[in-house]
């Protein structure tokens, strides 16, 4: 079946569809013309209270639910909000599964995180390593919260029959992310680091951890990509990896990026702040790293240059 006729007739509700991954899915997904796209946004539809969401289906009624809404950072916003990361994320999820299934909507698909992977998972992350052991202590809350939909996915295809399905995307980069040095993930923290430092000739930056750790990185466009495939062609329970079957260490990373953006300065490694899990790749395959990293330097070289003051 191609994409034109399945998603053609579809009323698709997209939650997070204004964030970076749902609005490149969204664009993505407006090109198959489906009868009718619905975006939540936060300001006026909090998914968090129950009330919202069981308003939000009465009103939309779709046949397909993708639900990427999320509250979510890096290490440090993983710390500082472990307790409302856990509860936003859990019952966003719970309540959205839920509510879908009393209003019979045709297909749910969730995106997890990488995060619900045990600490020491063996690289490269497969599946069926999910539950044998408990994630990394920085982000375990988020993780587990996201992990829980896993469950109420087979447990609702057991019962209700009920069709869901659970996809595990990795850390995911691209023109568009949050660059806010508050919430931001690695790649993002690190361009802004670098490029604000050739802006204002500083001669260091300063990095968090040691650099050992290994991370998987996704371009934004090719998450869209591979969560819409799954949307149309994937109908079970059992957890999915997304991802691009490479891994790059912090420190390496790092590199890569002043080299693209011009910083020639030292780098100073904080030791005393937090690695995260030591190691993350998954058992799949794809992307062009290098290319990619690029266009989100040049797009944040383009952003950051509209803010600066002007020079007298």
């Amino acid at each position: 079946m191609s994409k034109m006729n399945f998603w053609s007739d579809k009323r698709v509700l997209v939650t997070g569809g204004a964030g970076f991954l749902g609005s490149r899915l969204v664009a993505k997904l407006r090109e198959f013309s489906p009868a009718e796209i619905f975006i939540p946004r936060r300001a006026t539809c909090d998914l968090v209270e129950q009330s919202n969401i069981e308003r939000l289906y009465e009103k939309t009624r779709p046949d397909i639910v993708i639900h990427l809404a999320a509250n979510v950072g890096g290490i440090g916003a993983n710390r500082a909000n472990a307790g409302s990361f856990f509860y936003d994320n859990l019952i966003m999820g719970v309540q959205l599964m839920e509510y879908a299934r009393r209003f019979g909507v045709e297909k749910f698909v969730a995106a997890g995180t990488i995060c619900a992977y045990p600490k020491f998972t063996p690289v490269p992350f497969r599946e069926e390593d999910l539950w044998i052991g408990y994630p990394e202590e920085t982000n375990a809350p988020y993780g587990l919260a996201k992990k829980m939909m896993l469950v109420q996915s087979q447990a609702y295809r057991q019962q209700y029959g009920f069709n869901s399905i659970f996809l595990l995307p990795v850390n995911l980069y691209g023109p568009g992310d949050n660059f806010d040095p508050e919430s931001s993930h690695v790649i993002p923290a690190i361009i802004r680091k670098c490029v604000e430092a050739v802006q204002e000739g500083k001669s260091r930056i300063t990095l968090w951890g040691t650099g050992t750790a290994t991370r998987e990185f996704l371009h934004v466009d090719d998450a869209a990509d591979g969560i819409l495939l799954a949307s149309e062609h994937y109908n079970s329970s059992d957890p999915v990896n997304v991802g691009a079957g490479m891994e790059i260490s912090i420190r390496d990373l790092t590199e890569l990026i002043a080299e693209i953006s011009g910083f020639r300065g030292e780098r100073i490694w904080d030791s005393s702040k937090p690695d995260g899990q030591p190691r993350r790749s998954l058992d799949t395959s794809k992307a062009p790293f290098d290319r990619g990293l690029k266009e989100t330097v040049e797009w944040f070289k383009v952003v950051s240059a509209r803010t600066q003051p002007a020079k007298t």
